[in-house]
């Protein structure tokens, strides 16, 4: 049987009764995180009961994405179509309305566990030769709540082929505070430049932040609706940082290392259950990564490559 914890997902299990299969449940003090055997996505993060991420049922797959990891690319891919020594490679196109294959080839396949302990687990899954991307290459995912409580991901990737294989990783989790309404929450984002993109959702150039965009200073999400990308980014000790905060000055903010200069801002409108969702998405490359090389990196055979985030909560003046 499957157990319960106190914000309502399930617990780490023998048996894939959840359609993301195996729940591994991680814990220190009260922070509360559940990540899934389905792409190694991190279903919840809590801390106190009060939840971070958004989450969703037993019988869901993540909505939106919510909170999977990306790799060997993330976001979007043109037509599916990029190419490697001259040769065409064509990709699956898994996002049919824009034609566009999107994020990455293990968005539906089980990670196995490779480490686990009370308070992180470990996850790895292949990514062998195939048509689109005729590579071998392993993708790495350690969870672990820390001394301070907060949440640290590190995603790595290895390359076994016997060629140089080009890669983005990335990771899609939503942002929430407790019950706050999202109407009501401030997103500060510490971004200089943004992607310009097409119907489609292709970068086609890149100019500064302004108007709904610029979050530098903070912006109330209100009737707020994007889907951009974000680029030059304020590191501070190794370090950039976004935050939603709420008027009684509580915070939750996602970190990303230097090794992701990117970040995605998605403000949701169909989330589950949800009249606002906000996604905020560590990113080593935008999309379209494949063919524009913006952000995209060639791993040498036998390397290894790794980026890191996280997630981090302050509490307000009524969690004093």
């Amino acid at each position: 049987m499957t157990a319960s914890s106190n914000d309502g997902t399930s617990t780490r299990s023998s048996i894939r009764s959840c359609a993301t299969g195996r729940q591994h449940e991680l814990r220190r003090g009260d922070a509360v995180a559940v990540v899934t055997e389905l792409a190694a996505g991190l279903r919840s993060f809590s801390r106190g009961g009060i939840q971070l991420t958004e989450t969703y049922g037993d019988d869901q797959i993540a909505p939106g994405g919510a909170g999977i990891t990306l790799a060997p690319w993330a976001n979007r891919v043109e037509d599916g179509v990029w190419f490697l020594d001259g040769r065409k490679q064509q990709l699956d196109i898994t996002e049919v309305s824009r034609n566009n294959a999107s994020h990455g080839l293990l968005r539906n396949t089980g990670y196995a566990v490779l480490a686990e302990s009370p308070e992180a687990v470990a996850l790895e899954a292949t990514v062998f030769p195939q048509h689109g991307y005729p590579f071998l290459v392993r993708h790495r995912v350690e969870y672990r709540i820390s001394e301070d409580l907060g949440l640290r991901v590190r995603q790595s990737l290895t390359n076994d082929s016997a060629a140089a294989a080009p890669f983005v990783l990335g990771a899609h989790p939503y942002l929430r505070l407790g019950d706050t309404p999202v109407e009501e929450l401030q997103l500060t984002v510490s971004a200089a430049t943004r992607l310009v993109t097409d119907e489609r959702l292709i970068p086609r150039s890149s100019a500064p932040v302004d108007g709904d965009v610029d979050f530098r200073s903070g912006r109330h999400i209100a009737d707020l609706a994007v889907d951009v990308a974000l680029t030059d980014l304020r590191f501070e000790d190794g370090a950039a940082r976004h935050t939603l905060a709420a008027a009684d000055g509580s915070e939750v903010s996602l970190w990303q290392d230097e090794a992701c200069r990117y970040v995605h801002v998605y403000v949701s409108t169909v989330y589950p259950d949800r009249s606002r969702a906000v996604a905020v998405e560590p990113m080593t490359g935008p999309a379209n990564a494949f063919n524009s090389g913006d952000g995209l990196r060639w791993l040498p055979p036998g390397e290894s490559f790794s980026m890191e985030w996280g997630i981090d909560y302050k509490p307000g003046t009524a969690g004093q």
